[in-house]
């Protein structure tokens, strides 16, 4: 049912995400704002190459992270309050902000469930069950929190630098809706891909 797994796949990934990087980097709206949005993507990038002989994740976590940087990058470049198709979907139906960041929120929470599913059933005693769910969403709970932790931070040490970066539009409660999302996303993604993430693990045994 699944093709034999080969290097071909994450290398064509990365491949694709250099060229997306340099997309971004070239003429941001800010940048600023660009290293703070791109710098979880260009760590998690050097570290999955460091230590992809000794661990080598799933094609779908791969493709997830991919995914996910280049919602980052895509943000960084144009800082999440400004990416041009959201502004038209915005002005057109008279929307009250920018909802990109909200689609980033949501993978916040989607794409480092499955990441911590697969390290967890990998590398740990733990097996599928409750706890595992309820662990895998409280890590994701403890990454949003720890992501509005560090904007917070940013804000507290650049002042207006960092207004772009907090990307609040004006919404007193974004922090808690950011939250919620990366709630939902993870949720979402164990419920959703969960069966189809196990039936790639049992291949690897």
């Amino acid at each position: 049912m699944f093709p034999e797994r080969t290097a071909a796949f994450p290398i064509g990934l990365l491949i694709i995400g250099v060229l997306v990087t340099i997309w971004s980097y070239i003429d941001p709206h800010d940048r600023f704002t660009w290293w703070l949005e791109a710098l979880p993507a260009l760590i998690a990038a050097v570290l999955l190459w460091a230590t992809y002989r000794r661990f080598r994740f799933t094609d779908l976590a791969y493709g997830l992270i991919f995914v996910h940087a280049v919602i980052l990058l895509i943000g960084a470049h144009y800082t999440y309050a400004e990416v041009p198709p959201f502004n038209w979907l915005r002005d057109t139906y008279d929307l009250s902000r920018n909802h990109y960041d909200r689609i980033g929120h949501f993978a916040q929470g989607f794409v480092p469930a499955m990441v911590a599913r697969e390290l967890l059933l990998r590398t740990s005693p733990l097996e599928r069950g409750r706890w595992l769910f309820a662990l895998v969403v409280l890590s994701c709970l403890g990454i949003s929190a720890a992501y509005e932790l560090l904007e917070w931070a940013a804000a507290e040490v650049s002042g207006e630098a960092a207004a772009s970066f907090l990307g609040t539009q004006g919404d007193n409660w974004d922090t808690q809706k950011d939250m919620a999302l990366a709630l939902v996303g993870a949720t979402t993604a164990l419920l959703v891909l969960g069966r189809l993430h196990d039936r790639l693990l049992a291949r690897l045994d």
